[in-house]
């Protein structure tokens, strides 16, 4: 397949020469979670067909910006992971999910498929580093049969796929809710009243989760 060129020297089209054929951005943001296995990454990008799912990850392996890793024990199985130059990318994908969060979110159309494994980089995308001064704290999220946690220290948030060894705090929410929360259609205080979420752990822990992970204001982008 011959790679697309704006044929231009500039950064920005160098880097969408990259990056901007369909699909790519969010294979890097799949592999921005840790290494995936084919199999993983098929099941996350519903609608991207094998053949097309196998040039891009070759394209990206040719580019320098993923290579094959073997997963440790006990998995030991192949997978994708980004290099050094892929991981850079990873500060775009956050400012591209902040400005989605405001510009582009709205409801969840019938068509859309939506896999709770993303609000590992969505709760990236929230925080609030001010808000989280002095705190150190790790958080535990299940939504539905999903785990990933947060581990909060002093204003810098690291989060990851699995359950936490320690958890300060444990979260629990459907998918229905979760959803919900996102779409702004209620709060998560809501979603524990009506029974589909549940908080418990470190009373400090939580009465300081609200102001750390914050959706943006929604804006039309319809003029006025």
């Amino acid at each position: 397949m011959e790679q697309r060129t704006y044929n231009q020297y500039c950064a920005t089209a160098r880097t969408l020469d990259l990056v901007g054929e369909r699909w790519t951005l969010l294979l890097i943001r799949e592999l921005l979670t840790g290494p995936k296995r084919y199999g993983d990454l098929q099941a996350s990008l519903r609608g991207l067909g094998t053949g097309l799912l196998a040039a891009r990850l070759k394209h990206l392996e040719r580019e320098g910006l993923a290579r094959k890793v073997t997963l440790p024990p006990p998995a030991r199985t192949p997978a994708y992971a980004l290099t050094e130059a892929g991981q850079e990318l990873g500060p775009a994908v956050l400012a591209l999910a902040r400005w989605g969060l405001r510009w582009a979110m709205g409801e969840r159309r019938e068509d859309e498929t939506f896999h709770a494994g993303w609000a590992v980089l969505g709760l990236r995308a929230c925080f609030d580093p001010d808000a989280a001064a002095g705190l150190r704290a790790v958080y535990e999220f299940h939504v539905d049969d999903e785990i990933l946690h947060a581990r909060v220290d002093d204003g810098t948030v690291e989060t990851v796929h699995g359950p936490a060894q320690y958890p300060d705090a444990r979260i629990t929410i459907t998918e229905e809710a979760f959803v919900g929360v996102t779409a702004r259609r209620l709060t998560f205080s809501d979603a524990i009243e009506a029974g589909a979420a549940t908080a418990t752990g470190d009373g400090e822990a939580l009465r300081r989760l609200p102001s750390l992970f914050q959706l943006p204001a929604p804006r039309s982008r319809t003029a006025d």
